[in-house]
């Protein structure tokens, strides 16, 4: 499974992200980004990258200049009063839409923005339709949000997981006065996601950080077992004696789950009696039952019956156990599981759809049809299970 995670251990701002996930591209990969999101912006703001190198680790900042000039984090907070130059959501939205992208890129880059309108209208208790921006900082972070929802259409993670998130501490100064770390309309764009307050006494998570973080994350938790396959940091514009960026891994991920085998001995049981209880196991939501013969005391043939289950499911299934077979007591084994990454895709054949099941990982990959199809075929059509799997595309 292609998996990225994000290291947010400094928090997260859109620019921040946007250079962690631009450094993980190959330099040409990286000049292409730059033309697309500079042709899209169509002159309004110029996004640029350049290398910086902050506590000796190299990585990329990337920097939005309108009107000649870079912008700064003060320009991203945002202002519920109307004034004359700023920018409302119904602005942003026409603005985003217009633009040269696709559909998807589109959709997330309104999604975002959404959500921090949707924020800052509870903070003001405000229409979300009456929350304005700062003119020039929403063009500042149109860029950011536009330029993490291409470079995430580009890298196509199946899977996104971040740590939990350091929002800093202290207070940060903003157009309404002086407001605690992290600001209301961060906090509640973080709602549900794990952070915490660090030694750095700094706005470490700013609101588009936070935004872009909710939309796109799947998962929140330390880092993953992970084959990594590239490392990008994007780095912010403050010095604080340590390492102030996000790190961005780009990997594969095995597919491995933390599950347990109840089992018990047998050897009083019919064949019958044994077919009945796998029925009530699997009903019950075994994942899997299985038998293999044993020798018992005194020589006796018996039947070690196992079954296999989520954590969650134990005691259900030991109860299940007990009362379709004779035994008088189960044992419990943990267990972990690798899986290839299976999925069902739809293949043609002259006698209609059948549907393939494929699954990869681990280097491999393979693919089987499903039998009920192929046999439903072979039987209408006089067939051999055979002669319809060769015309399988």
């Amino acid at each position: 499974m292609r998996v990225l995670y994000l290291d947010c251990g400094m928090g997260v701002a859109g620019d921040m992200l946007t250079a962690a996930l631009l450094a993980l591209l190959d330099k040409g990969e990286q000049d292409q980004f730059l033309r697309d999101i500079n042709a899209a912006l169509g002159g309004k703001a110029v996004v640029t990258a350049e290398p910086a190198v902050k506590c000796g680790v190299q990585g990329l900042h990337v920097r939005v200049v309108i009107n000649g000039e870079e912008e700064g984090h003060e320009h991203r907070h945002h202002d519920g009063e109307h004034h004359h130059h700023h920018t409302g959501i119904k602005e942003i939205r026409e603005l985003i839409e217009s633009l040269p992208l696709s559909d998807a890129v589109r959709e997330d880059a309104l999604q975002v923005f959404n959500s921090i309108a949707r924020a800052e209208s509870e903070v003001h208790g405000m229409d979300m339709e009456h929350i304005h921006f700062h003119e020039v900082g929403s063009i500042d972070a149109v860029a950011d949000v536009l330029g993490v929802c291409l470079l995430m259409s580009k890298l196509a993670p199946e899977l996104v997981i971040a740590s939990p998130v350091n929002v800093g501490g202290g207070t940060v100064k903003c157009a309404h006065g002086v407001l605690p770390v992290p600001a209301p309309a961060t906090e509640l764009l973080l709602r549900g996601i794990p952070w915490y307050e660090g030694e750095i006494k700094s706005e470490l998570c700013t609101p588009t950080g936070a935004a872009l973080l909710r939309w796109f994350v799947n998962s929140w938790q330390t880092a993953p077992v992970l084959r990594v396959e590239t490392c990008g940091y994007g780095m912010g514009t403050k010095d604080f004696g340590q390492l102030n960026a996000v790190r961005a891994l780009l990997g594969e991920m095995e597919d491995e789950e933390n599950l347990y085998v109840l089992a018990c001995n047998l050897d009083d049981m019919t064949g019958e009696e044994l077919g009945f209880a796998q029925e009530r196991l699997f009903e019950a939501g075994a994942l899997d039952v299985w038998t293999m013969p044993i020798g018992m005391k005194k020589g006796r043939p018996g039947v070690l019956l196992s079954v296999l289950c989520r954590p969650e499911q134990t005691h259900a299934l030991t109860e299940c156990l007990f009362r379709h077979t004779t035994t008088l007591g189960v044992r419990e084994d943990y267990v972990q599981r690798y899986t290839l990454r299976r999925e069902t895709r739809t293949a043609d054949t002259p006698w209609g759809p059948v549907r393939v099941k494929t699954a990869s990982g681990y280097g491999v990959s393979r693919e089987k049809p499903e039998y009920e199809d192929l046999a439903r075929i072979a039987r209408e059509n006089g067939l051999s299970l055979r002669e319809v799997k060769e015309k399988i595309k």
